[in-house]
């Protein structure tokens, strides 16, 4: 099979036209036509060769599409072709190391991770998952276009709530409204939470209330994070810059939890004193299992949980890439096939 792709041919280029040759699906492969994928920073880091994907490189891990063709030991009665389905960061693992037979395909060391594949990714007309079983049928209230992101940044963020066991009684602190955060605080207000949205940017107030946050903190020039010490069950941090992680600690009750999705580029520089007096814990959170992963479907279907997309077409690739290089886009892109 052909598919028709835009890649980065040197490190950091824009994306050209590109074609390939997929061949034929193995026996427990799935060629998805792709309808619309979102636009990551992750994709970014790729397209940049920063993680060590090489060039050519074809990006893209937030994929909505339509079942074209399956292998031969594919359940039909579970996955069929013409079915709507999603493709996220991770379209199939080894299903037989002690991290997949425990459901935690996600730490999977083989796993086939979409985002770093090399010229297999979605910004093109086609993408294969290696394994049906990562190949998620989509729920009728969902539409294609909102889809693709919640299979990246969806799933980021809500696997937290699962993971550690947030309850609705609990307060959540949710770090940055962007792409990830803005899902945080709708999956936090839907789970149930008290939820407050932490920002150095003021502007972005409005926004937060309207996501369902029920308190906004600027940290820009404001003593306002002070003011908000030991009042957060758990926090969430999903922004990508480096932030003061004793203060934000500080905002902790006693055995709180602060979990970073986002990623600093620098090292996190804190006072063990931050977490040893009052048992406090920092984690990390990757993105989500196959059943956690069908569980957010659901769930988001049935509470309303979208994210808010700026589309482009497919063709106009490069114009998404710098918008969500320039962080002007509210708040995921998507591109669309015409």
């Amino acid at each position: 099979m052909r598919v028709n792709a835009y890649a980065a041919l040197a490190p950091g280029a824009d994306l050209t036209l590109y074609e390939y040759d997929a061949g034929e699906p193995g026996p427990l492969e799935v060629d998805v036509e792709v309808t619309h994928c979102g636009v990551c920073h992750t994709d970014l880091m790729v397209i940049d060769n920063d993680w060590g994907a090489g060039v050519p490189v074809v990006a893209g891990h937030e994929v909505a599409g339509i079942v074209r063709a399956v292998g031969t030991l594919v359940d039909t009665g579970r996955l069929a072709v013409g079915q709507r389905v999603v493709v996220g960061g991770v379209a199939g693992s080894c299903m037989s190391c002690q991290y997949c037979v425990t459901g935690r395909q996600q730490l999977c060391a083989s796993r086939d991770s979409t985002a770093f594949r090399g010229d297999r990714g979605g910004f093109a007309s086609s993408v294969r998952a290696s394994d049906w079983r990562f190949a998620y049928p989509l729920p009728e209230a969902i539409e294609l276009l909102h889809a693709g992101p919640l299979l990246c940044g969806g799933v980021t963020v809500y696997a937290p709530f699962i993971r550690h066991s947030i309850k609705p009684t609990d307060h959540v602190g949710i770090v940055g409204i962007g792409g990830l955060g803005h899902l945080a605080i709708q999956f936090a207000r839907a789970w149930g939470c008290e939820v407050t949205a932490i920002s150095s940017s003021p502007d972005k107030r409005n926004d937060a209330l309207e996501l369902g946050a029920d308190h906004f903190i600027t940290t820009r020039g404001t003593h306002e994070l002070a003011m908000a010490s030991g009042t957060l069950d758990f926090i969430i941090s999903t922004v990508s810059a480096d932030i003061p992680w004793d203060d934000y600690l500080a905002a902790l009750k006693p055995q709180g939890t602060l979990i970073t999705v986002g990623v600093p580029e620098s090292a996190m520089q804190l006072s063990a004193l931050s977490l040893v007096f009052s048992e406090k814990r920092i984690a990390g959170g990757l993105v989500a299992s196959p059943g956690e992963t069908m569980q957010m479907l659901d769930f988001a279907a049935r509470t309303g949980v979208r994210p808010q997309v700026d589309v482009f077409p497919m063709p106009n690739i490069n114009e998404a890439i710098g918008r969500v290089r320039s962080g002007d886009v509210r708040y995921r892109a998507v591109v669309a096939a015409q």
